[in-house]
């Protein structure tokens, strides 16, 4: 098969127009679109035979295929890829979107992960697919540690960060830990984290430790030992990940294989622990992303599309990303521009935080 690239330039003008609209048809109603149907559309007036033969040329191209033994023809994710990249035309989004998705800025008080949380939301409702929206890491200098004791099998460390940020964790503190061993622990730890992040304490804390354990009784470094492990339990971060509008995609889906992609793309995100791979995604570039079928390695056991955009802090420094997934017949032209709107308002919105 040729390279799909050179195959739009190669097309005439019929041909590029039946094309485009059989994928057109296929993304607003999901099904097959005849020749018969084309006949009542075509800028010129050609028979349903003359249609039927460009489709036959496009099958054999690999940009159309029949999924029944009839005469309609849906796009290939061949097809599909090539329609987003040389004819996809998008529409800017529509004031009432625009109005919804800004509208979960409202609350100045509220935390970071509260917004986004509203964001997704709002985004799934607009586009009618999931959501995902991935929070950026807490990355503050830590100002402050402190051990409080909750009862003799559960404790609780408390970090504030030098944004004002707060972070409580809960663990199970080594056996016999008293006042005095809990604060000569923070004492130790808060000599040594202050200024640090997460990820520097993550990265050097340990060695630090062992090589200064003779400054504190055994008792007080067992329990620096235990805070640590607990602040290592946290770096894959999996609630960064927020997903919103899963029935979104039970809508319309009436075919058993269908549902069972679905049900394939649900246990996909519910097990996603790799966050890491969902934001390389959009490290490539700036701007929107589409992946189309199996292109998208993260879900393309679903068959799913997933468009993505990342976000930037204020220095430019990509920190989290905003998709949108659901079944291949997307509304790209209409979701691309809302994924890229609402990156963009993440990132403004983030970077007015951490300057203030």
């Amino acid at each position: 098969m040729q390279d799909a690239g050179n195959i739009l330039e190669q097309m005439n003008d019929r041909s590029r127009e039946v094309f485009r609209r059989v994928v057109e048809g296929y993304l607003e109603t999901g099904g097959p679109i005849g020749s018969r149907t084309l006949t009542r559309s075509m800028n010129e007036k050609v028979s349903a035979a003359t249609i039927r033969n460009v489709m036959q040329d496009l099958e054999y191209l690999g940009l159309l295929g029949s999924p029944h033994i009839s005469a309609g023809r849906v796009p290939t994710q061949t097809g599909l890829r090539m329609f987003v990249d040389g004819l996809l035309e998008v529409t800017p989004p529509s004031d009432d979107d625009r109005e919804k998705i800004n509208a979960t800025l409202g609350g100045n008080s509220d935390d970071v992960g509260t917004m986004l949380d509203r964001i997704g939301n709002a985004l799934s409702g607009v586009t009618r697919g999931a959501s995902l929206v991935l929070a950026p890491k807490h990355e503050a200098p830590i100002k402050h540690i402190e051990f409080v004791s909750l009862s003799a099998e559960r404790a609780l460390v408390v970090l504030v960060f030098g944004d004002g940020h707060v972070e409580n964790r809960v663990f199970t503190p080594p056996p016999g830990q008293t006042p005095s061993s809990m604060r000569e622990a923070a004492n130790f730890l808060n000599a040594l984290v202050e200024g640090k992040t997460l990820s520097d304490i993550r990265r050097d804390m340990r060695q630090q430790i062992t090589a200064r354990r003779q400054e504190i009784d055994v008792l007080a470094h067992a329990l620096v030992e235990s805070g640590l492990a607990v602040w290592s339990e946290n770096t894959d971060e999996p609630d960064r990940l927020i997903v919103r509008g899963r029935s979104n995609l039970l809508e319309d889906q009436g075919e058993a294989e269908d549902l069972e992609r679905i049900r394939v793309l649900f246990d996909d995100l519910e097990r996603k622990r790799d966050i890491a791979e969902f934001l390389e995604l959009t490290e490539s570039g700036e701007g929107v992303r589409i992946f189309i079928g199996s292109e998208n390695r993260l879900f393309s056991l679903s068959g799913s599309s997933l468009v993505v955009s990342p976000y930037m802090n204020a220095d430019r420094k990509i920190i989290g990303a905003v998709g949108v997934i659901g079944p291949t017949r997307l509304n790209y032209g209409r979701i691309v521009p809302l994924v890229d709107y609402t990156a963009q308002l993440v990132g403004r919105m983030i970077s007015d935080r951490t300057e203030r």
